[in-house]
């Protein structure tokens, strides 16, 4: 496996032996990817999970602003298994775990009350992905998911790729080709603590939020979309100009009941479709980091990680209820049981590709 690249010194801390063990017949590893600014990105090949961002404050301090372990035993043993975890082959949720495709009635794995979540118990986040790191700044993950696998149909070949660039921005992107008509909806469910990590991190309720999107798709009891799209406006869902995320949290707004917070789905204001444009802001008033995101899909899943319950992860850092956000670029949730939603099939022949953009930045 080519890692060399991989720095003892590195800022995150992380040393790659605790990481190093054969899984599922591979290899796992830790590959540490630096810009020429700075700044660094430390990921496993376990479920592409990213484990450190180490980014500059305000006034230039280092710290890690993604919720991640420091072992690959607590990564595989996680009490949030999809705690900054590629996300695969379906993101966000199928109604009762069940579609049809060409006439076929497929049935997945029942992992989220009575619904499928995130491609299943043994989805993506879950496998060992083969890694080259080409450069010091980027590493390349590969999966093939066999046809069956977690319910799907298609022999599907997935190649993600994650780039930091000079600019402090990590790029993500994904491509996918399969040899049968069958679902794809990827993402990344980074969990985002701005403030940087601590014991406890702190909450996300002071951060300032903007969301490119004048609807959404609400959900109901057990957080299946309904097939509505609704606008924002008038709503505590509303954040085409910069709300404090905790100012309407905990209204008695049906929507943030359902999902004890926020947890839902954003159909993204779009130029056209397919094309890379501004999503989300969010920033750290206190210690003046920014996150802008663009993606080329057409929503995004907010999620104030409201189930979270104080476990501990990277260096001892605890991550309490609400102390993460997360912007999930997604294909809207339940597609395939809403013929009315942009379509996640993908035919033979054709290639699934998506580009994700999280740029870092500060604010004085």
């Amino acid at each position: 496996m080519n890692n060399t690249f991989y720095r003892e010194d590195n800022l995150s801390g992380l040393k790659r032996t605790d990481f190093q063990k054969t899984v599922q017949g591979k290899e796992t590893d830790l590959f540490i990817l630096s810009n020429n600014n700075g700044a660094e990105v430390a990921v496993t090949n376990y479920g592409g999970a990213i484990l450190a961002i180490m980014v500059p404050d305000k006034n230039g301090n280092l710290g890690n602003v993604i919720q991640g372990h420091d072992t690959i035993d607590k990564v595989i043993n996680s009490p949030e298994p999809f705690l900054s975890t590629l996300i695969g082959r379906y993101g966000n949720r199928i109604c009762k775990g069940r579609f049809t495709l060409d006439g076929k009635e497929y049935t997945l794995a029942i992992n989220n009350g009575p619904n499928s979540l995130h491609g299943g118990p043994t989805g993506f986040h879950a496998r060992v992905w083969d890694a080259e790191q080409p450069a010091k700044n980027s590493v390349v993950l590969k999966y093939l998911s066999v046809d069956g696998e977690e319910g799907f149909p298609g022999n599907l070949n997935v190649e993600v790729v994650y780039t930091l660039s000079d600019s402090n921005e990590l790029i993500i992107e994904y491509k996918a080709t399969t040899d049968k008509r069958t679902l794809v909806n990827l993402t990344h469910h980074a969990f985002f603590s701005l403030s940087g990590l601590a014991n406890p991190t702190q909450s996300v309720e002071n951060n300032i939020l903007t969301i490119n999107a004048d609807y959404y798709t609400p959900m109901d009891e057990v957080s299946i979309t309904t097939g509505e799209i609704l606008k924002v406006a008038d709503t505590p869902m509303d954040f085409r100009t910069p709300h404090v995320v905790g100012s309407r949290i905990n209204e008695p707004f049906q929507q943030l009941v359902y999902g004890a917070g926020y947890d839902h789905c954003y159909v993204l204001n779009k130029p056209e479709v397919g094309a890379l444009s501004f999503a989300v802001k969010c920033v750290e008033p206190v210690s003046g980091r920014s996150l802008e995101m663009y993606t080329t899909e057409p929503g995004v899943q907010l999620y104030t990680s409201n189930w979270l319950n104080g476990f501990s992860g990277w260096h001892g850092a605890t991550f309490p209820a609400r102390s993460a956000i997360c912007f999930e670029a997604q294909h809207f949730p339940d597609t395939p049981n809403k013929a009315h939603f942009p379509s996640a099939v993908l035919n033979p022949g054709e290639t699934y590709h998506q580009v994700t953009v999280y740029k870092f930045g500060v604010e004085k």
